[in-house]
């Protein structure tokens, strides 16, 4: 049995109760009718005595303690689901009893309970199918809507749809028991809803009579239009109007008055010209015809206006017929030819009624004057004076009124009139002879049909009782010759007539004696084939004139070479063609064809036929795919024999490619069954030649297992390699791809043809590029190489910018495979071709560029590795190559050739170049090599006197040097040379930069590589959201308490005040109290704020759309405050738990925009400044690095170092220190100047490549082992008794201290034991943080201090302590900037090296190519409408506002912190760099002009130039964003509830509800108070529901 739904009466309520138990239904929870308000998570019976409390948990957070009773409440089902019920609602409206029963699989019925029944009358689906309905059912306060809840979902629903019912029909059809038809308001409404309902026949109700106000009848049903007249409606159950109320009728757009008396109403119809005009083709107009009240139509249907005087005009060949014979009471005049619509026609004048009339004896068609047809003749000659006669009915209608006759002919392009004249043979009938007429019309045809008619007096037409015509023929018309003339009908008198020029023409026409009998002698002109097999049997065409008059004249009469040819009777074509099939004859044997009729001299053809004997000799080639498609050529003699040719392989037919050669056929091979040898016949007529020589083989068909690469530039030409198994046996595989160029479906492609040859000697042509198929489709293709069996190399095809790729595929002769199946899944994909910016030049685009040799060229564009490697792409410099070195998305970088290239061919003098890529070619203009002076010879004695001269000269310079402003020519000097030396250290910068980045993107591209594999090592959601809420716990996790002994009898009653707590938290009234009393408190820090803030991020993580509401609901009052002070100060800070809410909320949102968009840049810059930092010494102990960002990590010595390459010794398993003898050496780069600590980091990050940084093990624990030869082994570390010391300064042992050479092999082992020494110090095990915090500078041992590279300065105590003062300070920072340009160099080459890694990152951070996150656009929309709403006009305002809300709150905290959200180990100059990078992205996101100066920190001067480009990237992020369609409150919804089941750690949510009772405890008593002085608290009893989880949570009792 299904599940049922109970209702009680009100008096059962009160049963007796005793113990504390749950119950589904609360006392307050029925209504007065007793109608049940319950969730239904059971049958809604109260437990009986055996049950036992703890079996109904329901009904604890509504009531202070549990309630249940001693005796069932039982109720007989009113009405029983098909599935269980979930949960039930039920209101009482309009004096009706509406329930709602969700069931488990997301339907939520509705039911009226009328009486004892019930009545599903809708069911809809709320939520995902199978998705059960929460027991929440929530009935809003004016009863319009239900709130339903699923677990995905909350959806508002209307308890009465009325609004969206437009007519009365559906109104009722719906059977919604709220609702019903308003007749005078003229829509569907509840009863309330309607002013007068009570009255009769006002408010119509589908449970009464159930019927619409109709119009019943019509009287009369059309009415003339040239006319006004009253038209009677009669509509039941009208309702009754007040006095001065009335109704009216609308004929379309014409009102007049009704007149009501009972069900019948009155109406006035329009007058003529208040009507609209007959559509075109038409008789009538029909119009809606609705009875209004007001502007409310009551009852409608459609009315007709009909014009007599039109419906002639359907019909003109009988407008009598068309008149009477009509739909409308029509009458027909005849003698005025008048189609009336009144009684009668004009007096005196008789009148043919309309067949809707009754008991008239004159109506309707059969009393119409008409013309029955034509006496004769039918067939009326040309050229010849014939007289028609017609015979006429029902001339009664004119007796004694005599008038003139007419016929009319409708000849081409003109109508002849001929006067006729009446012979009356009887009373009503009579014959009409037209004048006798000679007709002369062009004709075409030999026999014309020529339309007549016959009028009477000035136009009266006579009807034509049906289609009458007159057909005229010509004999000279389709009868060329006498044989075409002889063979004509008999009855149309054609003879052959010689007068004048001979000529077939009518008998009476031809003079006598010019009439011939006999035709002249046969003529052949054409014969085809002209050669024919021996065997006979050959279809021989002869065509000419006089070739018989019918087969009998040919039966015997044809010859071929002296043989007997049988004619074929049904090919036979009378005079003109004869078919016949030849005889056999000896071979070689020639003659004329000829065709001799009886009584007449033979016709002999000028042309001879030749029996001969085709041979077929061998074929080419010999053997292909049994699919077909392979193009044969048949080799033989005299294979042009015959005209009907045929090939065939085994019993398959091979159809033949035109033209057949004497010495060769092509035809094209067939699919075959199976492979196998195959017989080569050509049957020539009913002759056959076999090549039994040489069959040919069908091979399996060829399979393609791998085609890479799978993407390719719109210009083609890019090499695809592709492999498979018989390869070698396809003539010409080509790839294909068709295009769609505009609408349409694709057609089936058939296997084409190679394009046929012009003629026996020219080869076959090159399949076109490009051909056009059906419905605009086009097809593009390119011939690939067969290199082996198993390899082809094609070239992609060029498709045009304007066309949209469809389908790629692989033409195998007739094996056609798709790309994708080929390559293993993977489509082929088009991107658009690369654009290259143009080389920059020097004074001016017409300039060379000039290069420098040795230098890194680096070209910039776009997309330039969407579709190509950089070992595909060709760049020249003349006839030299610039190889490439490095190719991303928007540079390429190639190594110029280190001599000078000679021009290419037509280029000139000048050096171009040039970048290939497959087809596509991009000249970027010219180059010049910059070659230095080379002095030539000169005489000893020019140099002598020359320097002799330079000697006075610069004698005389000094002088006056001296005498003249000796110090302004001396800063002058010194000026010049500042100027030379900071242009060579820019070179020498520059150059550094593109060499480092070379070498960078090289390591980048490997990382690529290795990312594929191990993917980008993102942690978790979980450990995500953990890191960002709780960023100052150790490990970031919130572990569950540790219970101790005897606690576990208090741990049920805790975890149900757990729970209740996280239901009362649903509460937004009791949060918000809870929230705003908190802050309110002063003893509540900053920190606690943000500490509860996330504890409630993490508690309702699973209702993000409830913490949504609740965080708009703050921020609006937030803004509410600032507003009234500063509004640019509002989210500058994270002072209040509503900013931290917003930080948390935009966190857990864009999640998944960090893995899937902004991860991976951000991920490579980490990795590109890892790689940077690692290639220079770091100082171990100051932390100091030589490449860095941030000036005070900059190692300021210059520090000697040199690079090697370990092998490190290593187990091919998943990773760890090798013990086996099958290690694999994996090479590792580190720098002999590296401490023992850092070659151990190194080496884990090289062996430990694609595995995250937790799963590593830790440096500390490992020793690194240098092994020399079979027995040397060495460990190494940074401390030992090797150490040096020197004046109480020892030094940390490097690999340059232990000599290590370059390729020496080491391994990590474990530490047997811990050695002292803070070096050696291991981290604990559950920090795994990954941060190596060097040394400070004041480490000491024992009164020895360490250092690695540089020894940090000493200071004597005194000065030291006056270190504070503020004059010190300020020299401090004044030595800092002094920093010498050589220092400053180093920074500037690590900025330029990883200037390309930064862009990526801000690009995919302030890019809107994808699609923006719905959260950010959500965001944004939300502070446009708190500007909106508070008047705020100044963008400035706003711009700060999303610029604190998302840029600085999210991206700066995830480009400092990397480890949110990668699992890796950032250390402290990382860390560093990071931060520089941070501060620049902080400046590009403020709207103050950024002003730099000599007093400007490094860091700033650094990205001067970059950062108002950055500044113009954030607003047009801002603009794209705000311009983009808004994000709709469904679609947030949605992305919210997919998000909330992301963290569903049950143990740490309750551990959160736990941290947060400690807050709600220390401040109970000013909570308790905040909750009962609110009445709307109050009344939800909120202060009470957080008593009962105190008692619980606590372990006290709730005394009530």
């Amino acid at each position: 049995m299904g599940p049922s739904l109970d209702c009680l009466p009100p008096t059962q309520d009160n049963a007796p109760y005793s113990h504390p138990v749950s119950v589904t239904t609360a006392p307050g929870q029925l209504n007065p009718g007793g109608v049940c308000h319950a969730t239904q998570e059971m049958p809604l019976l109260l437990p009986s005595a055996g049950d036992s409390p703890e079996s109904y948990p329901c009904g604890d957070e509504h009531t202070p303690s549990p309630i249940a009773g001693r005796q069932p409440v039982e109720a007989g089902p009113l009405l029983q689901l098909k599935y269980s019920i979930s949960a039930v609602a039920a209101l009482q409206a309009d004096g009706h009893t509406i329930a709602f029963l969700g069931d488990v699989r997301g339907q939520l019925h509705k039911v009226f309970l009328n009486g004892t029944q019930g009545q599903v009358y809708h069911s809809q689906q709320v939520g995902t199918p199978g998705s059960a309905i929460s027991p929440d059912l929530l009935v809003d306060s004016s009863g319009s809507h239900l709130y339903v809840l699923t677990s995905q979902q909350v959806a508002r629903v209307p308890v009465a749809a009325c609004p969206q019912l437009p007519d009365c029909s559906s109104c009722l059809q719906a059977q919604d028991p709220l609702c019903g038809w308003c007749v005078l308001q003229g829509r569907c409404t509840r009863k309330s809803q309607c002013r007068r309902a009570t009255q009769p026949n006002q408010w119509l109700w589908t449970y009464a009579d159930g019927l619409c106000l109709h119009i019943e009848s019509v009287l009369p049903a059309q009415h003339p239009r040239q006319e006004q007249g009253q038209v009677t409606l009669s509509i039941p159950r009208l309702p009754t109007l007040a006095m001065d109320e009335y109704f009216h009728c609308a004929f379309g757009n014409y009102d007049s008055l009704a007149h009501v008396e009972g069900p019948q109403v009155a109406c006035v119809t329009p007058p003529q010209d208040q009507l609209p005009l007959n559509p075109p083709g038409t008789d009538h107009i029909t119009l809606p015809l609705a009875l209004m009240f007001e502007d409310v139509p009551v009852a409608a249907t459609n009315f007709s206006f009909y014009d007599c005087s039109a419906v002639t005009a359907l019909e003109a060949a009988a407008p009598c017929r068309a008149c009477v014979g009509s739909l409308w009471r029509c009458h027909w005049c005849p003698q005025s030819s008048h189609c009336v619509y009144g009684e009668h026609c004009p007096e005196g004048e008789r009148t043919i009624y309309s067949t809707q009339e009754a008991d008239i004896q004159v109506r309707g068609p059969g009393a119409c004057p008409r013309v029955e047809g034509l006496v004769g003749p039918l067939l009326v000659p040309v050229g010849w004076e014939s007289r028609l006669a017609l015979r006429v009915q029902n001339l009664q209608h004119f007796q004694g009124l005599p008038a003139s006759y007419h016929c009319w002919l409708e000849l081409p392009g003109q109508l002849q009139r001929l006067p006729a004249s009446l012979e009356e043979v009887s009373g009503d009938s009579g014959l009409i002879h037209c004048q006798a007429q000679q007709f002369q019309p062009s004709m075409v045809q030999r026999e014309l049909p020529v339309p007549i008619y016959v009028t009477r007096g000035e136009g009266q037409r006579l009807d034509n009782a049906h289609s009458l015509h007159v057909t005229l023929y010509d004999c000279a018309v389709g009868h060329p010759d006498c044989s075409h003339c002889q063979a004509a009908n008999g009855s149309l008198g054609c003879l052959w007539c010689s007068h004048g020029q001979p000529a077939c023409r009518y008998g009476p026409l031809c003079p006598p004696g010019a009439v011939e009998t006999l035709c002249p002698t046969p003529r052949i002109e054409t014969v085809e084939p002209l050669t024919g097999p021996p065997e006979g049997g050959l279809v021989l065409t002869i065509q000419g004139s006089n070739l018989g008059r019918d087969f009998a004249d040919v039966q015997d009469a044809v010859s071929v070479a002296g043989r007997p040819c049988r004619p074929e009777p049904s090919l036979y074509r009378i005079s003109t063609r004869i078919v016949c099939v030849t005889s056999p004859a000896p071979n070689r044997t020639m003659g004329p064809i000829q065709v001799a009729i009886k009584g007449r001299p033979p016709g002999i053809s000028t042309q001879y036929f030749t029996y001969q004997d085709p041979v077929l000799l061998s074929l080419s080639p010999q053997r292909g795919p049994q699919a077909g498609g392979t193009q044969l050529t048949i080799h033989g003699q005299r294979l042009q024999t015959g005209g009907n040719i045929s090939a065939f392989v085994g019993s398959q037919p091979c159809p033949i490619q035109e033209p057949v050669c004497p010495e060769a056929i092509v035809c094209h091979t067939m699919p075959q069954a199976s492979p196998g040898d195959a017989v080569v016949r050509v049957v020539f007529g009913q002759a056959q030649r076999l090549l039994l020589a040489s069959p040919f083989h069908y091979t399996a068909n060829p399979q393609l297992v791998a085609a890479e690469p799978s993407v390719s530039f719109r210009g083609g030409g890019r090499l695809i390699r592709v492999r498979g198994t018989g390869l070698d046996v396809v003539q010409q595989p080509l790839l294909s791809v068709w295009l769609e160029t505009s609408e349409g479906t694709a057609v089936k492609l058939q296997s084409q043809d190679r394009t046929p040859r012009s003629g026996c000697e020219a080869p076959a042509a090159a399949p076109q590029a490009c051909t056009q198929l059906e419905r605009g489709w086009l097809q593009c293709s390119s011939v690939c190489s067969i290199n082996s069996s198993t390899l082809l190399l094609c070239r992609s095809p060029a498709v045009p910018d304007t066309a949209s790729p469809r389908r790629v595929f692989f033409s195998l002769d007739n094996v056609h495979v798709d790309f994708a199946s080929a390559s293993g899944g993977q489509d082929f994909l088009y991107q658009p071709n690369p654009r290259l910016a143009p080389l920059h030049h020097e004074g001016g685009p017409t300039r060379p560029y000039r290069l420098k040799p040795g230098h890194i060229l680096d070209v910039e564009g776009e997309g330039l590795n969407l579709a190509i490697s950089k070992e595909e792409v060709r760049v020249h410099i003349g006839d030299g190559e610039c190889l490439v070195k490095t190719l991303t998305l928007t540079h390429l970088y190639c190594e110029p050739p280190p001599r000078v290239p000679q021009p290419s061919n037509g280029s000139g003098t000048l050096l171009q170049f040039v970048v290939q890529m497959g087809n596509v070619h991009l000249a970027l203009g010219p180059v010049q090599y910059e070659v230095e002076p080379v002095l030539s010879a000169f005489p000893v004695e020019a140099q002598v006197g020359l320097g002799v001269g330079a000697a006075l000269l610069i004698t005389a310079v000094l002088l006056l040097t001296l005498m003249y402003r000796h110090k302004s020519k001396q800063a002058l000097r010194d000026y010049q040379k500042v100027l030379v030396q900071l242009e060579n250290l820019e070179i020498g910068v520059g150059d550094q930069c593109r060499k480092e980045f070379t070498d960078l993107m090289t390591e980048m591209t490997d990382l690529s590589s290795d990312l594929e594999a191990s993917g980008i090592p993102f942690v978790d959601y979980r450990t995500y959201a953990e890191r960002v809420l709780f960023p100052g716990r150790s490990g970031g996790t919130l572990q569950p308490a540790v219970e101790g002994p005897g606690e576990e009898g208090r741990r049920a009653p805790m975890h149900q005040g757990l729970m209740q707590l996280s239901n009362l938290l649903n509460s937004k009234l009791f949060l918000l109290t809870l929230i705003h009393t908190l802050e309110g408190q002063p003893s509540f820090s900053q920190r606690d704020r943000c500490h509860v803030a996330s504890l409630l991020s993490l508690a309702l993580h699973s209702k993000l759309e409830y913490l949504t509401e609740i965080m708009r609901t703050l921020l609006s009052d937030l803004a509410s405050h600032y507003v009234h002070k500063n509004p640019k100060l509002m989210l500058r800070r994270t002072e209040t738990m509503a900013e931290k809410l917003l930080t948390n909320w935009v966190s857990i949102c864009l999640y998944a925009f960090l893995r899937e968009v902004a991860g991976e840049p951000m991920y490579m810059l980490l990795r590109a400044i890892q790689y940077q930092v690692d290639k220079g010494p770091v100082d171990a102990v100051t932390g100091k690095a030589k490449r860095t960002l941030n000036d005070s990590r900059l190692l300021r010595e210059d520090v000697e170092f040199r690079a090697l390459t370990l092998m490190v010794l290593a187990s091919p398993g998943p990773g760890g220190p090798s013990r086996s003898n099958t290690a694999l050496h994996i090479p590792t780069r580190v720098l002999d100047t590296d401490t023992i600590t850092q070659v151990k980091e190194k080496v884990l990050d090289q062996i430990y490549k694609g595995t995250p940084f937790s799963q590593r093990p830790s440096a500390h624990t490992l020793d690194l082992e240098w092994r020399s030869g079979l027995a040397g082994h060495l460990t190494l570390s940074d401390e030992d008794v090797t150490s040096v010391t020197q004046n109480r300064w020892k030094r940390l042992n490097t690999l340059q201290h232990y000599k290590v050479p370059d390729g020496a092999t080491v391994r990590l082992i474990p530490q047997l034991h811990n050695r002292g020494g803070i070096i050696s110090q291991s981290l604990a095990p559950s920090c795994p943080s990954g941060e190596n915090t060097p040394m400070l500078e004041d480490s000491e041992e024992g009164g020895v201090r360490l250092w690695h590279l540089v020894k940090a300065p000493e200071e004597p105590e005194a000065a030291k302590a006056r270190r504070s003062s503020l004059r010190d300070r300020d020299r401090e920072r004044a030595r800092a900037k002094a920093i010498p340009e050589i220092y400053l160099t180093r920074l500037l080459s690590m900025k330029g090296t990883l200037q390309k890694f930064v862009d990526d990152a801000f690009q995919a951070i302030l890019s809107v190519n994808r699609p923006v996150p719905i959260a950010v656009k959500y965001l944004f929309d939300f502070l446009d409408e708190l500007a909106e709403k508070h008047s705020i006009e100044d963008p400035e305002t706003l711009h700060i506002w999303k610029t604190n809300s998302l840029l600085l709150r999210f991206w700066v905290n995830t480009l400092k912190n990397p480890q949110l959200i990668f699992d890796v180990r950032v250390s402290d100059n990382v860390d560093a760099v990071l931060a520089v990078i941070a501060q620049t992205f902080m400046d590009s996101c403020t709207v103050s002009e950024h002003k730099v100066g000599r007093d400007s920190p490094v860091n700033k001067l650094l990205y001067a130039r970059e950062i108002p480009r950055y500044k113009q990237m954030v607003e047009r992020y801002y603009s794209d964003i705000r311009q983009s369609p808004p994000a709709s409150y469904q679609e947030m919804n949605s992305a919210l509830t997919e998000l909330s089941g992301n963290y569903t750690s049950a143990p740490h949510c309750l551990q959160a509800l736990q941290e947060l009772y400690t807050h709600i405890h220390r401040y109970y008593d000013q909570i308790i108070g905040a909750l009962e002085e609110d009445p709307v608290g109050q009344k939800m009893q909120l202060a009470c529901r957080l008593q009962q989880i105190a008692a619980l949570v606590e372990n006290k009792v709730t005394e009530l």
